[in-house]
């Protein structure tokens, strides 16, 4: 019998389209021997779709002709299981629309990748892949992630958070604050988006200032750090969980300006690629163009970041070099990478759909092990409980 496999992806995020290009390649990847995928579009207002279209990138050139043609359903957790419920339900006969085994979800962003849907599927009571509902929040906050890596002696650039509060309230006391902690030129970013979204250099307080309002469109929250002025990036992603991890090969993305951007990493290879090759069409050199003892230090450190976050599943960590010192910092981690960074594994000899293998068989691992512990126990303490009078004991009103 094939694990049914719901392949969930959208949501409301700024990266809700490259969450359905990313989705879209695992759903034509998965091993259709072994699986059942049930594509599930998790629309922009949060609803739930499945259908025969959902899983065909060209459908969603026109969403309101996708939806109508499709269905929306409610998850339900059944035993381990999730039944997609029709909504609005029949009146009359089987309103189960499909049955899935195990959660694959493919989100980037706020309100998806950063443990919301994880939380959702953990409550739901079915196995998913990837990080947990902490890594997941964890991984998504630039700001708190820089602080369990720091405590992990691993190599960071220091930060300063400001809410957009602060910035109305304060504003100057702010600009003053972020300049007695760092030297122009400064990396203004929101704390908990990813996909180059929001960010902006600044070389000097005008500057900051515009990228301040700018983030803030973005994110109640903003971090602002030291530029690296003579940065090569470097990205290396890891597969596994607390037990066992191993690192990919490393590249070197290609910006056509100082920050690699969104154009660059999403839109830049659409002409070629008909916009189904995501993070895939990005300009990059892999293996990247560092030293040996280079690279085994970024792979060491990416698994290093893996484990000190309780990562799980795949995920990709970007680092920056600096040119000038011959320094190696953290930057970021994704816990879910556009394209899943298929094409970092391929060059080690994992193949896109061995890997999609691997974060099943981590999924299916975990929950086998959650099983094994206990939740709850039995108690009489509600047996007698009363909060006195009789207005109390009826249970009427709260």
């Amino acid at each position: 019998m094939k694990i049914r496999v719901g392949v969930f992806f959208g949501g409301k995020s700024v990266e809700h389209e490259v969450s359905v290009i990313s989705a879209l390649q695992a759903c034509r990847s998965l091993n259709k021997e072994k699986y059942d995928i049930i594509p599930v579009y998790i629309t922009k207002n949060t609803e739930f779709y499945i259908g025969e279209k959902i899983g065909s990138i060209e459908a969603y050139h026109n969403i309101p002709a996708l939806l109508r043609e499709s269905t929306r359903v409610l998850p339900v957790g059944n035993n381990g299981t999730v039944e997609f419920l029709n909504y609005p339900m029949k009146k009359f006969g089987n309103n189960i629309a499909a049955v899935i085994d195990v959660a694959l979800p493919i989100v980037h962003g706020t309100n998806v990748e950063d443990g919301a849907l994880q939380g959702y599927l953990q409550t739901l009571g079915v196995p998913y892949a990837g990080c947990d509902v902490l890594s997941s929040a964890l991984g998504m906050d630039k700001y708190a992630m820089k602080c369990v890596f720091a405590d992990n002696g691993i190599p960071v650039l220091p930060a300063t958070v400001v809410n957009v509060k602060q910035f109305t309230r304060e504003h100057d006391a702010v600009i003053e604050l972020i300049e007695s902690r760092t030297q122009y030129p400064v990396i203004v970013k929101p704390v908990n988006l990813g996909s180059s979204v929001g960010i902006r250099k600044a070389k000097d307080r005008a500057e900051l200032e515009d990228a301040l309002d700018y983030a803030f469109t973005f994110a109640i929250k903003v971090l602002v750090e030291n530029a690296v002025t003579e940065l090569k990036e470097i990205n290396c992603s890891v597969l596994g969980d607390y037990e066992d991890a191993e690192a990919s090969e490393c590249e070197e993305p290609i910006a056509n300006d100082e920050i690699l951007s969104y154009q660059d990493k999403y839109v830049g290879g659409t002409k070629s690629s008909g916009g189904k090759s995501g993070m895939a069409s990005l300009k990059r050199k892999i293996p990247a163009d560092i030293t040996p003892e280079q690279r085994e230090e970024v792979r060491t450190l990416a698994v290093k970041a893996f484990r000190s976050l309780g990562c799980a599943g795949v995920a990709r960590i970007d680092f920056m070099l600096d040119k000038a010192t011959g320094k190696i910092y953290l930057n970021e981690i994704n816990t879910i990478p556009g394209s899943l960074s298929f094409y970092l594994w391929e060059p080690v000899g994992v193949k896109y759909t061995a890997m999609l293998d691997k974060l099943i068989e981590l999924a299916l691992k975990r929950s086998r092990e959650n099983k094994s512990i206990t939740f709850s126990f039995d108690t009489n303490i509600l047996e007698n409980a009363s909060f006195g009078g009789s207005k109390g004991s009826k249970g009427a009103k709260c």
